[in-house]
C-alpha cells in the first residue's frame, strides 16, 4: 500500500487545526457533559436513571467500538472525507438530542449512538491528517493542540455543562454542538485529501465486527439494567449468554482470520498490552466524575454548575502536566512516571470517596481530589501513549494505535456504566449495618452516601489494577522514547 496526499501549500494550516481542534471538542466537550447534566437530564425527559446510565456510557462504547474501524476507513476512504462524515453526524446525533421529545428516550438513545459514531470517525481520521501535513516541530505543534482539544475538552465539560444547563437549559448544549460541527466542516472542507492506496486490499472482517457489536452491546445493557431486570432473571441470562456467544464468535474470527479488524497478535507485546490495559483502566475511572457530581447534586442540592466548579482543579491540573508527563518520560522512560501518575490518580480519586464529610467539607476535599486527579493524568498520558506504540513495528502502527484507543472509550464507557449500576442500586438499599453508620458518621443520606463512596472506591481499585499491570509488563529500564513526536492523546 502507499500513502498519497494532494499538495498543499501549508497556507492555512492554522485554520485546517483550528478546524480539527473544534471536530475534536464535539466529542470530548459537548458529548462528554452528560457526566455532569445526566440528572437534569433524567428529570426533563422523564426517563429511569438505569436508561439514563445507558445514555451516559453508549456513546463512548460506540465509539470504541467503531474507532479501530474507522482508523482503516479513513486510510481507504480519505481522512477529510471521513472527518466530513464524522461531523455530520455529530450534528445528526446533537438534532435528535436537543429535540428529544418527553416521556421517552429513543430520541436520546439514537442521538447518543449517533455521536459515538461521530466519534469513532473523527478521532482516528484527524490523528492521521495531523500526521500526513505536518512534520517534526510542525507535527509536535500540531499534536498538542489536539490534546488541548481532547484533554482540555474533557476537563471542562462538567463546568460547561452545568454553566449551559443551570441558565439556559441542557438542550442548549447539543444546539451548540451542531454550530461548532457546522463551524469545523467550513474550516476543514476544501482541504486537500489523504489517503492510503491499496494496491491489494483485502476482504473486511464482517463476522469478527459483528459478534464484537454484539458481545459489547449485550454487555453494556446488563451492566446498566442488570439490577432492574434482576441478575438472575430470564433477560439478565439472556444477555450473558448472548455476550458469550458473542464473545467466542468474534475471539475465533480475530484468531483465526485473515484480515482481522482488531488484532489480537499485537496484545502479546507486554509492553503494549500493558500500556493498553492501564489506559482502558485509567480511562474508566472517568466514573468518578458521573458518581462525584451525582452525589452532590441529589444529596446536596447542588446546581449543575455548582457540582461543575469541583471539577476546575482537575481542567487546570490535567492541561498545565501534560508536558510535564513529556519531561518525565524523556527523563526516566514510561514505567515510573506511568506509576507517578497512577498513584496520584487513585490518591485524588481515594479524596472523593469521604462523602461522609458535610457538604462544603467534601466540596473542597473532592476539588482537591480532581485536582489530583488531573495531575495524575497529565503524568501518566504520554508516556503510557509512547510505551504503546514504540513497542510495536512500524508496519503495526495504526493497528495498535486504534486498539489503544478503542482502549480508552471502551475503558470510558464500561467504567461509567459500572460506576453508575453500583451508585444507583446501592442508593436504594435499606436497612445498612451499623458498621456503615459508623463508617460514614452521618445518618442522613446514608444510602446516597455510602452508595456513592462504594462506586468511588471501585474506581480507586481499577487504579489499582493498572498499577499492577504497569508493574508486571513494563520494564524497569530507561525504555527512551520513540523518534517521532510522541503522541500525547488519549
Amino acid at each position: 500500500m502507499q500513502e498519497t496526499r494532494n499538495s498543499t501549500s501549508h497556507q492555512g494550516t492554522d485554520k485546517l487545526i483550528f478546524g480539527i481542534v473544534l471536530a475534536v471538542v464535539t466529542f470530548w466537550l459537548f458529548a462528554q457533559t452528560t457526566l455532569n447534566v445526566a440528572p437534569a437530564m433524567a428529570s426533563d425527559l422523564g426517563v429511569t436513571t438505569n436508561v439514563s446510565n445507558i445514555a451516559v456510557s453508549i456513546t463512548a462504547l460506540f465509539s470504541g467500538i467503531f474507532i479501530v474501524v474507522a482508523g482503516g476507513l479513513a486510510d481507504s476512504f480519505g481522512r477529510v472525507r471521513l472527518t466530513l462524515v464524522g461531523l455530520a453526524l455529530n450534528a445528526i446525533g446533537s438534532l435528535l438530542i436537543a429535540a428529544s421529545p418527553t416521556g421517552t428516550a429513543v430520541w436520546l438513545i439514537a442521538g447518543r449512538i449517533v455521536q459515538g459514531l461521530s466519534a469513532a470517525c473523527i478521532m482516528p481520521a484527524t490523528l492521521a491528517l495531523m500526521k500526513a501535513y505536518y512534520d517534526g516541530a510542525a507535527r509536535q505543534r500540531a499534536l498538542s493542540f489536539w490534546s488541548i482539544g481532547s484533554w482540555g475538552g474533557s476537563g471542562l465539560c462538567a463546568l460547561f455543562g452545568g454553566l449551559v444547563a443551570s441558565t439556559i437549559g441542557w438542550r442548549w448544549i447539543f444546539w451548540m454542538s451542531i454550530a461548532i460541527s457546522a463551524a469545523s466542516y467550513l474550516l476543514i472542507r476544501g482541504t486537500p485529501e489523504s489517503k492510503i492506496k491499496q494496491s491489494n486490499p483485502m476482504p473486511f472482517d464482517w463476522i469478527g465486527l459483528i459478534a464484537f457489536v454484539v458481545a459489547m452491546v449485550a454487555l453494556n445493557v446488563l451492566i446498566g439494567q442488570g439490577s432492574a431486570l434482576g441478575w438472575l432473571s430470564p433477560a439478565a441470562l439472556v444477555l450473558i449468554a448472548v455476550f458469550m456467544v458473542g464473545a467466542v464468535i468474534f475471539f475465533h474470527a480475530e484468531t483465526h482470520g485473515d484480515n482481522p479488524f482488531v488484532d489480537l497478535r499485537l496484545l502479546s507485546n507486554r509492553p503494549y498490552s500493558g500500556a493498553t490495559l492501564s489506559n482502558f483502566l485509567l480511562n474508566g475511572a472517568a466514573g468518578t466524575l458521573l458518581v462525584a457530581l451525582s452525589v452532590v447534586q441529589q444529596g446536596a442540592g447542588l446546581s449543575s454548575l455548582q457540582a461543575g466548579l469541583m471539577t476546575t482543579g482537575y481542567l487546570v491540573a490535567i492541561l498545565a502536566t501534560i508536558r510535564v508527563g513529556e519531561k518525565l518520560l524523556q527523563r526516566w522512560g514510561p514505567r515510573k512516571p506511568m506509576l507517578l501518575g497512577c498513584a496520584i490518580t487513585g490518591l485524588g480519586i481515594l479524596l472523593t470517596t469521604f462523602t461522609f464529610l458535610l457538604a462544603k467539607q467534601y466540596i473542597v476535599v473532592a476539588f482537591f481530589g480532581f485536582t489530583l486527579f488531573g495531575i495524575g493524568l497529565g503524568f501518566y498520558a504520554t508516556p503510557s501513549t509512547d510505551a504503546a506504540l514504540s513497542n510495536v513495528p512500524n508496519d503495526k502502527a495504526g493497528s495498535a494505535s486504534g486498539i489503544y484507543k478503542m482502549a480508552s472509550s471502551l475503558g470510558a464507557a464500561f467504567g461509567v456504566a459500572i460506576s453508575a449500576a453500583i451508585f444507583t442500586a446501592l442508593s436504594h438499599r435499606e436497612g445498612l449495618s451499623p458498621m456503615a453508620d459508623i463508617a460514614l458518621g452521618r445518618t442522613d443520606n446514608l444510602a446516597l452516601r455510602y452508595a456513592a463512596a462504594i462506586a468511588l472506591l471501585f474506581n480507586v481499585l481499577m487504579v489499582v489494577i493498572a498499577m499492577i499491570a504497569i508493574m508486571w509488563t513494563i520494564s524497569k529500564g530507561n525504555l527512551k522514547a520513540s523518534g517521532a513526536p510522541a503522541d500525547s492523546t488519549r
